[in-house]
């Protein structure tokens, strides 16, 4: 099952990100809660959903630095609304970003309290990798506990291999690291630059071929879901194509 995250069609709408997902004849969709009211509000999700005959897989919660004031500053708040929304529209899986390291006692009772959340909600809340932020030559470590989920007891990870490309971590040692804990994957590319880009996969220098091969043959019975960036795209022709070649990318190579 390959679905789209409605981040891949920014700065266009949830609702046009459905249109897309459909149009082009991907299996389901990941909401990214953000800065589109639409993204926030549970029943009108829902229903483009149902019109469009297309599940949501998973919800990604508002922890990303620019939907820091998206449903309030309160993280764990965050979270269980995000819990909320996929109970109602069916979704087994919430995706959270680790804690930025000037949240301290949010970082602190982390890793407990996302297996709390998981035992009390029965979602998995699946820890995606991040990475250092680079300046001038330096990198400074912005979340805690760490980036890598790996290096924690999660029961349940994301995947990104655009974050993996800016920390130069390989993305098939990662999987195996994690091995069955791995739920959820983010396809997209990067070049190894300070900035996330979000490319289409095969774009870039993560040899995403390479790593969606190694999930197929390990068995792996997770989302795959596409987040590319296409805000350069310069028609809606153009973004329509990006979003068809991953796609296709991606049910070439995630083959046994």
């Amino acid at each position: 099952m390959i679905s789209l995250s409605t981040s891949s069609t920014y700065p266009e709408s949830t609702a046009h990100a459905f249109s897309y997902a459909a149009e082009v004849g991907y299996d389901g969709v990941e909401i990214m809660v953000g800065i589109d009211a639409l993204s926030q509000q549970t029943h009108a999700v829902k229903q483009l959903a149902e019109h469009h005959e297309l599940p949501i897989v998973a919800i990604h919660a508002p922890t990303l630095l620019f939907t820091q004031q998206v449903w309030g500053f309160e993280p764990w708040g965050k979270l269980e609304r995000s819990a909320e929304m996929a109970a109602e529209v069916g979704a087994g899986v919430v995706v959270v970003h680790p804690p930025f390291r000037w949240q301290r006692e949010y970082a602190a009772g982390f890793v407990e309290g996302i297996a709390t959340l998981e035992r009390s909600t029965g979602l998995r809340f699946a820890v995606e990798n991040m990475y250092p932020w680079r300046a001038a030559r330096r990198s400074t470590p912005m979340y805690l506990p760490h980036w890598d989920p790996s290096t924690e007891d999660y029961a349940n990870t994301t995947i990104d291999l655009s974050h993996a490309a800016i920390a130069g971590d390989d993305v098939v040692e990662m999987a195996k690291r994690l091995g069955p804990r791995l739920r959820h994957i983010h396809l997209t590319d990067g070049t190894g630059s300070a900035k996330d880009e979000h490319l289409v996969p095969g774009r870039g220098h993560m040899g995403a071929d390479r790593f969606l091969r190694h999930l197929a043959a390990s068995g792996f019975e997770g989302e795959i879901v596409l987040e590319i960036n296409t805000r350069r795209a310069r028609s809606r022709a153009e973004r329509v194509d990006d979003l068809r070649e991953s796609l296709e990318y991606a049910r070439k190579h995630f083959q046994a």
